[in-house]
């Protein structure tokens, strides 16, 4: 079993494992455990009473943190003609179709975020095999296939995150830099955890959030009390 650092030791030593914080004083703790020599990403981590092995209790989708990410996110789009342009003026990086395609198929994925228009997901289709395993198969459910390009360029840049609940139930999300102000973080926190709460499937049963942990890169996890959300 491996051990803690010296240096995560020292930050536990800070943190009140007995204490189920609020969101504000989850935020404020987190920040004083940043200790890294880079801007630590700022982590949620969700734990909701749901089994995702039934289809009714999947829980997916995106949302615009009001504060952004913090992260510089490249977004790629397959798209034609007057949907091409309106995807350039979006400020898209990398805008094509079978040329883009061809390039994926080489290996040549230099994009975090892929959208595309319904009628060319057809071409999509070539490269699912390559796509999915990285997790930038272009979805209608995260707004990722829509012919509303401009929007959903701009939405990405801005600070839309996808999210989907993992085989144990549990919502991992980046939610800001610590370098951020306390309000911006507690703002994008806000944001996930009441879009999850309206997303709450009508087949789970009994307390929806079951636990909420906040994190930096390089901290331990600090508690949050999901009753105070």
């Amino acid at each position: 079993m491996p051990k803690n650092s010296k240096r995560f030791n020292e930050l536990l030593k800070k943190v009140d494992v007995n204490k189920i914080y609020s969101v504000d004083e989850a935020v404020s703790t987190v920040k004083t455990l940043a200790s890294a020599k880079f801007d630590e990403t700022v982590e949620i981590a969700l734990k909701l009473n749901v089994d995702p092995r039934h289809a009714d209790q999947m829980v997916r989708g995106s949302v615009v943190l009001p504060a952004g990410t913090g992260k510089s996110v490249r977004v790629a789009v397959i798209a034609k003609d007057a949907k091409a342009s309106e995807a350039s003026e979006a400020g898209a990086d990398i805008v094509g179709a079978d040329d883009l395609i061809e390039e994926i198929q080489k290996g040549n994925i230099n994009f975090d975020v892929l959208i595309a228009t319904p009628n060319l997901m057809g071409l999509v289709g070539k490269v699912g095999r390559i796509l999915g395993p990285k997790g930038v198969m272009p979805n209608p459910k995260t707004g990722t296939v829509t012919m509303e390009i401009g929007k959903a360029v701009q939405e990405v840049k801005s600070g839309k995150i996808d999210f989907r609940v993992d085989k144990t139930g549990i919502v991992h999300a980046s939610i800001g830099k610590v370098s951020f102000t306390a309000d911006k973080i507690v703002d994008n926190a806000n944001e996930l955890i009441q879009t999850l709460i309206k997303m709450k499937p009508t087949a789970a049963k009994g307390t929806y959030m079951k636990s909420i942990y906040l994190s930096s890169t390089m901290s331990p996890s600090v508690a949050v009390d999901p009753k105070t959300v």
